[in-house]
């Protein structure tokens, strides 16, 4: 394929009056974001962050930002995602560790002193962008370029991700990964690239978070495709179904969450006549799920599995092998890409045979360093004879909330903050709309006064992402433990269901 850089370059011989994207039912022509991409980029040249320089930006679904990320990619440097979504203290704390030099937010973050403080200490150089306005906010004239560049695999984005393989960190996605990715799809899908004029044929719609690698990915391969695209700024079933009804649309993304939103309201079969497809990932999609909305709507879901350390997915569904295989292979995520090899080991590393349940490991020319070595998941899977992948739960403690990864033990240190908890165990509760959601059980410090449950959630907000808030949070006199002092989770299951029954 045409490299990022290339396809991204082409976008200058498109008509300035193209439809780009659409946002809030408003088109934005290439001409207006050529415009504000253009003035970043002249703006990060003028203080040196050319090539290979780190820019943090905070991403949030609105046209400003993807003229950001054209303006970064287009001419070699390193996207440093940050998110929106967290509170002002760890969006500050994460700019400062992420040692980007230079950092693009919007106006409402220059206007949180919290913000401004940390990263004029860091010394880093921070702009505003709205609209097509960008206006330095603080810094000096100049950058210095970072020594540790790796010429030869330089880093394309870089996402700030709990990720499949433990906890939090940075997951830096090369060139070479993203761009074998995208190979991957086509490759799986049979889809056609080029042919076209810039920012013309079928509209793509970009459903996830774009600091979510499921935005990310939708993003960068509308944009090397050079097709113009539906951004909402987060997901409404109106706003989905309007995407889909107004352009269309032939296949779109639908997170198992979203899915059940749109099952749940009704939506008219009229209404997604366009789709011959869904495609589901970012977290557990039950087969009974799949096969309600197939039942409704007539429309194969096409499950597809991966993570940010792959640069997005690795194995997943096509319709021929729907078509052929799901009513054996129901709970499967499909098969691997073209390209990708899979395999499971046990706890010391030995390959198990072919349906033995193990540790996923993973290669592939968009995993790792791309020669060929292996990358072990915290998934637990196993294949079958066919290859079909199956994933059997997680080795680590991770609760996947509607495709994003909540750390218990994150969880458990804001409520530990509280003056009045002792300790903390937080656990991932069954959920038929977002897969799973954080439960929290609290033991109280010594004669401690009883604290309300809304006072506890208020109190962890200001220190966690919204959805790491956990959906209830229990009292308990003592946490149950084991020999080993850990906490018993049989045990500790039990008191909660007690506590539930005693509600009613």
């Amino acid at each position: 394929m045409t490299s990022i850089r290339e396809a991204l370059g082409s976008l200058w011989t498109a008509s300035d009056d193209a439809r780009m994207i659409q946002q809030d039912k408003q088109w934005y022509t290439w001409g207006q974001v050529r415009t504000l991409a253009e003035r970043i980029d002249a703006e990060l040249t003028r203080v040196g962050a050319g090539e290979g320089a780190r820019i943090g930006v905070l991403l949030s679904n609105r046209m400003e930002s993807i003229a950001a990320l054209i303006a970064i990619l287009a001419k070699g440097r390193t996207v440093v995602t940050l998110n929106p979504m967290q509170p002002v203290a760890r969006v500050s704390a994460d700019a400062v560790a992420s040692l980007p030099q230079v950092v693009l937010g919007s106006e409402t973050y220059w206007n949180e002193d919290e913000f401004v403080a940390a990263v004029t200490n860091a010394g880093i150089v921070g702009f505003s962008f709205d609209g097509i306005d960008v206006e330095q906010r603080c810094g000096g004239e100049q950058i210095t370029l970072s020594a540790e560049r790796n010429d030869k695999d330089p880093v394309a984005v870089e996402m700030f991700t709990s990720g499949t393989t433990g906890t939090p960190k940075r997951i830096p996605l090369t060139w070479r990964q993203l761009e074998s990715s995208i190979s991957a799809v086509h490759g799986h899908t049979g889809a056609a690239t080029g042919g076209r004029e810039p920012l013309t044929g079928g509209v793509a719609l970009v459903t996830l978070a774009i600091v979510h690698i499921g935005g990310m990915f939708s993003v960068i391969q509308s944009l090397t495709e050079a097709r113009p695209f539906v951004l909402l700024p987060r997901f409404t079933v109106d706003g989905w179904v309007d995407a889909v009804s107004e352009h269309g649309l032939r296949v779109a993304s639908l997170p198992p969450a979203a899915m059940r939103s749109v099952l749940s309201a009704g939506v008219p079969r009229e209404k997604l006549a366009s789709l011959r497809a869904v495609t589901a990932g970012t977290t557990f999609v039950s087969p009974e799920l799949a096969d309600e909305f197939t039942d409704r709507y007539d429309i194969p879901v096409m499950i597809v599995y991966g993570a940010t350390e792959f640069g997005g997915a690795v194995a997943g569904w096509s319709k021929p092998l729907i078509e052929k295989w799901w009513k054996n292979k129901r709970g499967s995520v499909g098969r691997p890409f073209p390209g990708v090899k899979m395999r499971t080991v046990d706890a010391e590393g030995t390959v198990l045979p072919v349906g033995e349940s193990g540790r996923l490991e993973v290669s592939a020319k968009q995993v790792g360093d791309g020669e060929g070595h292996w990358l072990r998941t915290s998934d637990l899977a196993h294949l079958d004879d066919d290859g079909f992948l199956y994933i059997d739960g997680r080795a680590d403690d991770a609760i996947v909330r509607g495709g994003f990864k909540v750390q218990p033990e994150t969880v458990c240190n804001a409520l530990r903050a509280h003056s009045a908890v002792h300790d903390a165990t937080v656990y991932g509760k069954a959920d038929d709309r977002l897969g799973q959601v954080p439960v929290a059980v609290i033991e109280l410090i010594e004669n401690a006064e009883p604290v309300d449950e809304d006072e506890l959630k208020k109190f962890v907000r200001g220190q966690l992402t919204g959805y790491e808030v956990p959906v209830a949070i229990h009292t308990v006199s003592a946490l149950p433990r084991n020999p080993s002092l850990k906490v018993d989770r049989r045990r500790l299951l039990e008191m909660v269901a007690e506590l539930e029954t005693a509600r009613v």
